[in-house]
């Protein structure tokens, strides 16, 4: 089974467009559960509440994922 370098290089930009886009979502997780704020700006207890809601969003993206990997088995 061969591979034309078309397909290595399709393969390599799909790797590289999902890191991006998981990182763009990670960060926009962030970005909302800080309210716009900087960590600066922020008191103790907002940054602990910022963590808090950031691990929450992380959490249900990653269920959204198994989902979805779970939708695609049985269709």
């Amino acid at each position: 089974m061969t591979m034309n370098v078309n397909q290595i290089i399709n393969m390599i930009i799909r790797q590289l467009t999902r890191r991006l886009v998981n990182k763009g979502v990670d960060a926009g997780i962030d970005l909302a559960s800080r309210r716009g704020k900087s960590k600066d700006e922020m008191t103790d207890e907002e940054r602990a509440q910022a963590r808090s809601q950031a691990r929450q969003g992380k959490d249900m993206t990653k269920r959204a994922k198994q989902a979805r990997r779970l939708t695609r088995k049985f269709f």
